[in-house]
């Protein structure tokens, strides 16, 4: 596997692109303290050659899992097969399985753009900015089949879990899950996973889709001596994963609930036909806490 990486800053922080590897950031830092912002990575987890060892991949065109071996578009079924390991079903559409391709870097942008065929014809494009600590994040579909189809997007950022990392992030509701991760209702939300101030994550194992957020976030590292103040758009729910006793945690910014394509409406999917696009923006803004 390719070590090939784009190194961005600003006065403040530094980032790493791995654009083979999914289009993915490998690791964002402080410049001043050397604090890992995201999952620390080194050069054996760029070499593992997947997302997963990374820091953040895109999501397209869909989020999460998908159940039935496929869905169901206006012109017909589209058949889909399990693309991890780790899951019996479909998982996060394609985007993060291919190399995508530099079109602009300067000291502090890049724009990576995916053309996939994969399962259908889409060009999906990232745009990655950095600006005294900000980090924004553009993600673009742009449909290219014949056929409409339903598209979905999200991020999934890993994040340092240190012993008193706090989140804060107001949320309504959120789907419970049966044993296969998969949604089984909208429920109010218990103690241990309300966020509307800042709270400690989870002690037992979490993977579910919080609704009806209002696209404000914050991570607290005092631990780290930092912030994070999120920002969103397009997005109104984020999914949380919690894997018991990992050093880390995943906040993901997505468009649609968990297998949305098999719920009435299709909540928070778009049909796009040929040259329609869908597009969300993260950003995430590193403050110091001394």
């Amino acid at each position: 596997m390719s070590l090939d990486t784009l190194l961005l800053q600003d006065r403040l922080t530094r980032l790493t692109l791995a654009p083979k590897i999914g289009g993915s950031i490998a690791n964002w830092t402080a410049i001043d303290t050397g604090q890992p912002l995201l999952r620390h990575n080194d050069e054996q987890a760029l070499l593992a050659g997947t997302p997963r060892q990374l820091g953040c991949y895109p999501l397209a065109p869909w989020s999460n899992r998908i159940s039935d071996g496929g869905f169901a578009n206006p012109d017909g079924w589209l058949a889909l097969q399990a693309n991890a390991e780790n899951s019996p079903l479909p998982i996060h559409g394609s985007a993060w399985q291919q190399a995508w391709q530099v079109v602009e870097h300067s000291d502090n942008s890049a724009l990576l753009r995916l053309d996939s065929h994969v399962p259908f014809a889409y060009v999906a494009e990232q745009r990655i900015r950095l600006h005294e600590g900000r980090l924004d994040i553009h993600l673009q579909v742009t449909h290219q089949a014949d056929t409409p189809m339903w598209h979905g997007l999200g991020l999934h950022p890993y994040f340092p879990r240190l012993a008193n990392t706090r989140l804060q992030a107001g949320a309504q509701k959120v789907w419970e899950c049966g044993s296969d991760s998969m949604p089984t209702q909208l429920s109010e939300l218990p103690a241990d996973w309300t966020f509307a101030e800042p709270n400690e994550l989870p002690e037992r194992h979490t993977d579910n889709a919080f609704t009806n957020w209002n696209a404000q976030a914050s991570i607290l590292q005092p631990d780290a001596g930092y912030r994070l103040d999120i920002s969103a758009e397009g997005c109104e729910l984020y999914l949380l994963f919690c894997p018991e006793r990992k050093p880390f945690f995943c906040f993901e910014p997505v468009s649609h609930p968990v297998n949305a394509h098999h719920m009435p409406g299709k909540p928070g999917l778009v049909l796009l036909h040929q040259g329609q696009s869908h597009s969300l923006t993260f950003s995430l803004q590193y403050r110091s806490m001394h």
